[in-house]
């Protein structure tokens, strides 16, 4: 990936106006160029990878006509009526087709995925039949070309499988299979660096001292990125310093996207900002979100950078909604507009208009009537809110206070990340 990287003028203003979140996304997602490289992988290796070209079907399927269940073939033309008989003169099996032609009063036995041989147009189920010794007698005859799968009903040659720009998911290594695609072009995995910021942070495998924290929020960000299938580049903990803020820039430079948690307030300690301002660029700062306000995005050297608050909640949060979209353009898919639905809240809401919030909550769909809670502790350095969590709560910026019953927008955890590219 290549982004032209020059010394920036912006300064945050703590007095501006914070950005609307739809605003931020658009903007940043519209300003991503995918990576270019790309790889042939063989297809057991390509689920999860993003396509790179698309891939065209080179056979028909199913490349013949055949049986969607098991029962007989017969040309339909020779039965005008029910308890119809017909000679039995051979048998279908899938993978076993019958060689022969099928005339006007005879059948063959045919079993599901098997072959129709020539002369059959109609297939009856064999239950609606009866045998005596060597012919069939139909109790219950089909409808003219029923229970047939045609050649080439699923894909004829020719065809687009999958385009360029999908996410292949296990039902997509099924239908490539289908067509024998053993191998596929597939976008390289981009590289994103990643570390945090503080001289509090401590590694999780030591003691702490007083005013000492765990580093939680790179590990956060870390199975993120492997949720992602990105390549993540760990740069531990880095200390609350321009000049180890500056070395971490320049080891991040040569990766297609950099991201960094904590020090993008305006704190006394906070740098992140400054030193990106004269190592690459910043595009904007600050989104009219809750949690997740102090958010910067901008270039260094070769990369995209997100410069995300240090808050656990709020890191989480604008990795969501801000930056798992960018890295899914990143990586040459399509970013899934969120899916949302409506459910009445089990308690009253605190909000005041301003910011566009999001409140952990959890659903409920056991009940008779399907609703939503909110976690009881909504603070952004409350981590295990999200832990506790399958869904946000989202209030409009322009919304006030929510009372118990009302309806609220929800936007579950679980739903596509990856949206269907274009044929």
């Amino acid at each position: 990936m290549s982004v032209t990287s020059r010394q920036s003028d912006f300064r945050p203003d703590d007095n501006a106006a914070p950005m609307a979140l739809a605003e931020a996304r658009r903007r940043i997602v519209d300003s991503i160029r995918p990576v270019q490289e790309t790889e042939r992988v063989a297809l057991p290796q390509a689920l999860h990878r993003v396509l790179a070209e698309p891939v065209v079907a080179g056979v028909d399927v199913p490349s013949a006509a055949n049986s969607s269940m098991d029962g007989y073939g017969y040309p339909a033309a020779s039965v005008p009526q029910a308890d119809a008989r017909l000679a039995i003169i051979g048998q279908s099996l899938a993978g076993h087709p019958f060689e022969g032609h099928v005339g006007p009063g005879e059948c063959v036995r045919i079993t599901t995925g098997a072959v129709v041989p020539p002369g059959v147009d109609t297939v009856v189920m064999q239950e609606n039949t009866r045998l005596e010794h060597d012919t069939l007698v139909l109790e219950s005859p089909a409808a003219p070309g029923a229970n047939i799968r045609l050649a080439g009903e699923d894909l004829s040659r020719g065809d687009v499988v999958l385009p360029a720009g999908s996410f292949i998911r296990p039902a997509d290594i099924a239908v490539l299979a289908s067509v024998g695609a053993a191998e596929v072009s597939v976008v390289r995995r981009p590289r994103v660096a990643f570390f945090s910021t503080g001289d509090e942070l401590r590694p999780i495998d030591g003691p702490l001292a007083p005013g000492e924290i765990y580093d939680s929020n790179r590990y956060g960000l870390a199975a993120q990125l492997d949720s992602l299938g990105m390549t993540g580049v760990d740069l531990g903990a880095v200390g609350d310093t321009p000049e180890a803020l500056a070395d971490a820039f320049d080891r991040a430079a040569d990766c297609d996207a950099v991201i960094t948690s904590g020090g993008v307030s305006v704190g006394s300690a906070d740098f992140v900002v400054d030193v990106l301002g004269e190592k690459g660029t910043i595009d904007f700062w600050r989104v009219a979100i809750k949690p997740g306000k102090p958010l910067a995005f901008g270039t260094v050297g070769g990369a995209r950078f997100f410069g995300l608050p240090g808050n656990p909640v709020s890191t989480a949060v604008t990795f969501i909604q801000l930056v798992r979209p960018a890295l899914v353009q990143l990586a040459g898919g399509v970013p899934a507009a969120p899916t949302r639905l409506t459910l009445p809240t089990t308690t009253a809401l605190t909000k005041r208009p301003g910011r566009e919030h999001f409140l952990r909550a959890r659903m409920d769909f056991t009940s008779a009537s399907p609703r939503v809670t909110a976690i009881d502790h909504q603070g952004s350095g409350v981590m295990r809110s999200m832990s506790r969590a399958d869904a946000f709560i989202v209030l409009s910026a322009d919304s006030a206070d929510v009372p118990a019953g009302a309806l609220v927008t929800v936007e579950p955890f679980a739903q596509p990340v990856w949206g269907l590219a274009a044929f």
